[in-house]
């Protein structure tokens, strides 16, 4: 296996965003495991699959789902979805999803087998804890409610969605209650990870301070 930068968070914290930045600024690849489980939700609706659905109905349709990351981009079989899950219902439904042992113990096997052959950075809510928890180097951001709602509402606003500030908020604090709580691989700081308050900081400085760290110590 590869060297794996892990970074944890809560939705807006500014992730994706960095772990993009950071790949290419070190020549790694990079893993978005929250757009992984995002492809999932969408192709469990697209299909009728609701979340009280049983067991067996979930794993027989991811086994036909195709999923896969590529280049940055997420797949369904040969169909690129990386702007169609970006939905709030999307979102919603990827949390709930998320909950389920079954959906989370076959993305597992996916997500470990994107660094089998090369170093990667990879971004989610419990890439530290459970997923990779030997990796290289681990990081946790953080930031206030008010920048993460701000973030979101800009992020929907960027894709042509409507939706208000006090609707991006709920979005927020919804999805924190969800990933906070669920039974299964539940959001939590890693022992071992570092701490990074992205609150009023710009992606550059972000990233320049943890490209320091990863360098500091080889």
């Amino acid at each position: 296996m590869g060297k794996v930068i892990a970074i944890d968070g809560p939705s807006g914290a500014g992730k994706s965003t960095l772990a993009r930045s950071l790949a290419l600024r070190l020549g790694f690849d990079y893993l978005d495991t929250g757009a992984i489980y995002r492809a999932v939700a969408l192709f469990f609706l697209e299909r009728g699959i609701r979340p009280e659905d049983g067991d067996d109905l979930l794993v027989e349709a991811l086994h036909s789902s195709g999923i896969r990351f590529s280049g940055g981009k997420v797949f369904l079989g040969e169909r690129d979805v990386s702007g169609e899950i970006r939905t709030p219902e999307v979102g919603h439904y990827s949390s709930v999803f998320s909950a389920r042992k079954v959906v989370r113990d076959f993305l597992l096997d996916v997500q470990r087998s994107a660094a089998s052959r090369q170093n990667v950075v990879v971004e989610g809510r419990d890439t530290t804890t459970v997923v990779f928890p030997k990796a290289w180097k681990k990081f946790y951001l953080d930031a206030s409610t008010a920048e993460r709602t701000r973030r979101r509402h800009d992020q929907l606003r960027d894709l042509g969605l409507t939706i208000t500030e006090d609707e991006a908020e709920r979005d927020v604090v919804e999805r924190d209650r969800r990933d906070q709580s669920r039974g299964i691989a539940p959001l939590v700081k890693g022992e071992d990870a570092v701490i990074i308050d992205t609150t009023d900081k710009s992606a550059e400085v972000v990233l320049e301070n943890i490209l320091e760290l990863v360098r500091s110590d080889p």
